[in-house]
């Protein structure tokens, strides 16, 4: 199996970084090859998320480029040893186009069960590159409703590319707060307006935020590991319930 996910959301702010490298470090602890690339040309943070900043020479750019070989530009993280980075650039006069991505995805995929994409919010070019190699994609949205109108627009995107495998995950979600805004009736109408399957609702936690701030991922960790546990258990299709309801 070499699954190749893109991990998208149509606004900021979601915490689609956060759910990537969550979903990335349950997996690894199921003994399952991972290999995270962060595709947000000029904002990269995944590197600082996995302690691996000071480690970065080459990114997927350099990886394209002929800088380096493919494999020079993957790094390990200092927390999850298991797990593999790639960087994405600092200057996003190195975007890379759509085909040359899906070329070095392709590459490397062979090493890997699963190649898990960090895309750039919104529905730009560097969405269309990290996408392009997709086969599976999962949505990141809030329940609010500038955030869902965000995950309408990118299902859309995702569909017209070819990409019907899609599931969507709840994060950053608090019961209190969602009842205290009134937009939504109840969880079920937020996943209706998506038109997207839901695979996991993820707890809001200042925690969780703390622990990927300050680059422990994978050594300390929050309430929400059950949550990101499960994630990766459905997406292997295993039949187990939402570790979280709401």
């Amino acid at each position: 199996m070499n699954d190749v996910i893109v991990v998208a959301s149509g606004k900021g702010g979601t915490g689609k970084s956060t759910v990537c490298v969550g979903l990335s470090v349950a997996l690894v602890k199921q003994n399952k090859r991972v290999l995270l690339i962060d595709c947000d040309c000029g904002m990269r943070g995944i590197d600082l998320m996995l302690d691996a900043d000071e480690e970065i020479l080459f990114d997927c750019s350099d990886a394209v480029s002929g800088n380096c070989k493919p494999e020079e530009a993957v790094y390990r993280s200092k927390n999850m040893r298991e797990l593999d980075l790639m960087a994405a650039p600092f200057d996003t006069d190195n975007e890379i186009s759509p085909s040359v991505f899906r070329q070095l995805v392709d590459e490397l995929k062979g090493s890997y069960d699963y190649v898990i994409i960090d895309s750039p919010a919104g529905i730009g070019s560097g969405f269309a590159t990290a996408a392009a190699p997709a086969d599976k994609a999962l949505i990141v949205t809030n329940a609010e409703p500038t955030s869902v109108r965000g995950a309408v627009k990118i299902r859309s995107k995702l569909i017209a590319i070819g990409i019907d495998d899609i599931r969507l995950v709840i994060n950053r979600f608090d019961r209190a707060q969602f009842d205290q805004l009134g937009c939504y009736n109840d969880l079920d109408e937020v996943i209706d307006r998506t038109g997207t399957r839901l695979i996991a609702l993820v707890p809001f936690d200042l925690r969780l935020s703390a622990i990927m701030q300050n680059g422990y991922a994978g050594l300390n960790w929050s309430p929400a590991v059950t949550v990101f546990d499960c994630l990766s258990r459905r997406l292997a299709g295993e039949n187990v319930p939402l570790a979280f309801t709401g």
